[in-house]
């Protein structure tokens, strides 16, 4: 769809949900908009129901992690409208401690779409049938999507052959994490590297 169809339904959305959407754009040819958890269901059974829209297929919701922001997480939600060829992206900010009303009633296959932000990023949902990890193992400390998550993990699982079952163990690292100056060799370094007393004979 061209961005004038997606503007002139950004300008209907607006009309018709009032004060329910806080932000509307248009990038990379899909319409998205930002609405409160508080509107998200109502937003979600309009765009599904209304004979101009009809975005009738979920296709896709993820969680985006902006540490920066004091509402870091973004929940995002995909839909489809076969009948107006359209995509359209729904964003709901929230914090580490405040939920978001669940989709599933509204679009049952968000179910582990949720469950997937809820184990990766530790987003919380009301209303969810199911709210549990999903994809980490059971016991898994943390959010591994998360920005501020380590890269190493906290633990490293193994199969241990003695005991004939899966080990998990704290993380050790083989090294220290080496500490890069970004010079070459050949500037600034106050060590001698094998050979470079030929270079000053």
């Amino acid at each position: 769809m061209t961005d004038e169809a997606m503007r002139d339904l950004a300008d209907y959305l607006a009309e018709k949900l009032d004060d329910a959407i806080e932000q509307s754009s248009v990038a990379y040819g899909e319409l998205t908009i930002v609405v409160a958890p508080k509107n998200l269901i109502k937003v979600l059974n309009f765009l599904k129901t209304d004979t101009q829209c009809q975005f009738i297929n979920y296709i896709d919701g993820a969680g985006v992690d902006y540490p920066s922001r004091q509402r870091r997480f973004d929940m995002v939600h995909h839909l489809l409208s076969p009948r107006q060829n359209m995509r359209i992206r729904i964003k709901v900010e929230t914090d580490e401690d405040t939920p978001i009303p669940s989709a599933v009633d509204v679009f049952p296959g968000a179910d582990w779409f949720e469950r997937e932000a809820y184990d990766f990023y530790g987003i919380l949902f009301t209303g969810h049938p199911d709210l549990r990890r999903i994809l980490t193992d059971y016991g898994f400390e943390g959010h591994p999507l998360r920005k501020d998550f380590p890269l190493t993990g906290f633990v490293e699982v193994r199969w241990d052959d003695t005991v004939k079952r899966v080990v998990y163990e704290p993380v050790n690292l083989r090294q220290e994490f080496r500490q890069f100056d970004f010079l070459s060799p050949w500037e600034g370094t106050e060590y001698e590297l094998p050979g470079d007393e030929k270079a000053s004979s």
